[in-house]
């Protein structure tokens, strides 16, 4: 066996350490395994675990929005508020924004310097618009002439960044919009768009489009990362989405492709809920998650400014503190930070942009190992910054990056029990800190100022698996019940104790252990704390749950099966108190509250009848809906999913007793996706879509 390879920083541990340190330093560095490469994404990977290996290990990319949207910056007229969404936002007509076509010519475009800039800030993979909403592409394709082989520039986009990343050790994506406002098959036309046909337009051949277009991508470029978007709109389904994705698999099965290939993303918070939901994984926008989701692997896309695009009018640049705060704070909850630049149209990053990715590149070139490779924060909080970890061999590192150092030298890590092994400055490695265990965590001596004052990482060393005292869970199906309710009280770590009491007194070390779920029947406040050696190591949380008087059944007597669904032609963006006094456009009896098809834009539905409930008890309903939707049982609004909105679900409760109830469902779309559906699930039961069997009119 050939002697292990060691790092720079390895090297340099081992070079300054005591004499007696030296075989440790070695073995710790040798059992540190190398960063996952991306493999291959055409050949089949052993398993989803080793398809997303290089991923999890990156948690750092760059995103570039780049396309003729670039050569307008922003302005349209006396309007300077645009970005890569100016054709629409805009109303710029299909044949006025073809003239950008002509005027592409990226002269100062250069693939090498963009890849070198993404290593050189310690990103680790790149993902480019190789065509956004519209239609535009960035390579030349044999499906279209709307695309960079027919303009001055002529220069294949894709391959020479592609090539270049590669070049730099980087990982290479490509960003496609299932959306296309350009291709005269896509569907629906944009709602301002009144003087462009639709007839003639056939979606399921624009999909064919699609799909050759993706094999194209996929066959030339062998992307690593296929990140789909502009799947919201009505005309794409879920059963297209997995079309798609299984398409993606059979061309490269070592292949990611993002959850925004289906249509259950959840608006920007970006993660996927429905069963049968596809995606390897999930995409907030804007936005970073307050938890992260154990088991679920997330990338939060993100702007240096306000727009995706570039605009030369946009100054809201975020400071270089806040995208690598942004940036430990993802990967301490587990996910993966995407930063987005707008190139400019002669093919240059702004300045701005390029001053933020070396300043970021500083930093990280200290501090990457507390990036790369981690795993999330075992901790629910700090109240000093942010922790990530990671696991080798027999030890964890915990790397705590510090935002607010401690101004009296010591700190303090809360919860953490067990013994630590080491403790280092990663901006000095060669000043040893001292950690001391305490009952209330870990104590480490720190210098009196902070090495850097964005975040200064201090490395924990632990050996195992690190003991955290988190408080316990206290979970149930629900907050309320009719008979009785198992009530689930739950220990973040197995090694903990958990006491908990039912009779209103805080758990002390003489309240009874929890062996199993609780079973309550009457109206009860669970208290529980976590216990170690004897002693209370957790916080005590507390919750609720409430016996429920079912709402009595109504005196009806329906003779038919189903729910009356009446339609409107309104103009809503909002469901209004009144609606006996509209004027109905079409009446059906229908079976469920949803889905939908084809209904159009500037439309409402209202749904009334019987709800037959079996038996008394408390029943969950999901309503989704695209735009506005309330629920109304008897009376009372169970759900209210008002407003103007992406596809969300929003869910509600309510005590029932055997019988007939009334129910109203109203929905309206303003414009755009429509999408509409209604479950409910007695307890313990799976959600299930309302039945005729179910309803009565």
């Amino acid at each position: 066996m050939n002697a292990p390879r060691l790092s720079f920083r390895c090297a340099l541990l081992a070079a300054n350490a005591s004499a007696l340190a030296i075989a440790a330093v070695l073995a710790a560095c040798a059992a540190t395994p190398p960063p996952p490469a991306a493999p291959n994404p055409l050949r089949a990977p052993a398993s989803h675990d080793d398809r997303m290996a290089w991923w999890r290990d990156a948690r750092f990319g760059l995103f570039l929005h780049w396309g003729l949207y670039a050569i307008p910056a922003g302005k349209w007229r006396d309007q300077t508020g645009y970005g890569e969404w100016i054709r629409d936002s805009a109303r710029i007509p299909r044949e006025v924004y073809a003239e950008f076509q002509p005027n592409w010519n990226p002269t100062a475009f250069d693939a090498d310097a963009w890849a070198r800039m993404a290593k050189d800030a310690g990103m680790k993979y790149v993902v480019i618009t190789s065509k956004h909403h519209d239609g535009f592409c960035l390579w030349d394709s044999a499906e279209t002439d709307w695309d960079v082989g027919r303009t001055p520039h002529g220069r294949d986009v894709l391959a020479e960044l592609a090539a270049a990343c590669r070049a730099h050790g980087l990982a290479f994506g490509t960003y496609h919009s299932i959306m296309d406002w350009h291709h005269p098959d896509y569907l629906p036309r944009r709602p301002w768009e009144t003087t462009r046909p639709t007839k003639g337009a056939d979606f399921t051949r624009f999909e064919r489009h699609l799909r050759a277009q993706v094999t194209e991508l996929v066959q030339r470029y062998q992307p690593s990362v296929m990140w789909f978007d502009g799947e919201w709109e009505a005309t794409w389904s879920h059963e297209r989405g997995v079309s798609l994705f299984e398409h993606c698999r059979a061309l490269a099965p070592g292949m990611l492709v993002n959850n925004r290939v289906d249509v259950h993303r959840g608006g920007m918070a970006g993660f996927s809920t429905a069963a049968g939901a596809v995606g390897d994984f999930a995409t907030p926008e804007q936005e970073i998650p307050a938890t992260g989701l154990p088991g679920v692997d997330w990338e939060s896309c993100m702007t240096m400014n306000s727009h995706w695009g570039w605009n030369a009018a946009d100054r809201a640049w975020k400071s270089t503190q806040d995208l690598l705060r942004n940036l430990i704070d993802i990967a301490s909850k587990g996910g993966n930070y995407l930063l987005n630049i707008g190139p400019r149209a002669d093919g240059t990053f702004p300045p701005e942009s390029v001053e933020r990715l070396a300043q970021i590149g500083a930093w990280m070139r200290t501090n990457g190992e507390a990036i790369h490779g981690t795993t999330a924060s075992p901790f629910d909080a700090l109240p000093w910054g942010r922790c990530t970890s990671k696991r080798a061999g027999g030890r964890t590192t915990l790397y705590l990056h510090v935002f607010d150092w401690p101004t009296d030298g010591v700190l303090r890590v809360p919860g953490l029990g067990g013994t630590p092994r080491s403790a280092r400055l990663l901006g000095d490695p060669n000043r040893e800190l001292t950690a001391t265990a305490t009952e209330a965590g870990v104590e480490i001596a720190v210098p009196p100022a902070a090495i850097d004052a964005i975040a200064t990482v201090v490395a924990l060393e632990i050996a195992g698996e690190p003991l955290v005292f988190r408080a316990p869970t206290i979970t149930a199906e629900l907050d309320a019940f009719v008979r009785d309710l198992a009530v689930a009280v739950q220990a973040a770590d197995p090694r903990i104790e958990v006491r908990a009491t039912t009779d209103g007194s805080e758990p002390d070390a003489g309240a009874p252990i929890v062996r199993g779920p609780l079973r309550v029947t009457a109206t009860t406040t669970v208290q529980a704390a976590g216990f170690w050696q004897g002693k209370r190591r957790t916080p005590v949380v507390v919750r609720t749950f409430t016996q429920a008087t079912p709402l009595p059944p109504v005196k009806a007597r329906p003779t038919k099966d189903g729910l009356v669904a009446e339609r409107f032609a309104v103009d809503w963006k909002a469901i209004p108190d009144d609606r006996a006094s509209l004027s109905a456009s079409g009446r059906e009896v229908v079976g469920s509250v949803g889905p939908l098809t084809d209904v159009g834009e500037r439309v409402a539905f209202v749904y009334r009848g019987f709800l037959v409930v079996p038996q008394d008890d408390v029943y969950r309903f999901a309503l989704t809906s695209d735009d506005g939707s309330k629920l109304w049982l008897d009376g009372q609004v169970v759900i209210d999913h008002d407003g103007l909105h992406a596809p969300t679900e929003k869910r509600g409760e309510v005590a029932l007793a055997a019988g007939l109830h009334a129910i109203e469902v109203a929905w309206f779309n303003a414009s755009g996706g429509a999408t509409l559906d209604l479950q409910w699930a007695a307890p313990g039961q799976p959600f299930a879509p309302l039945s005729a069997a179910s309803t009565r009119h």
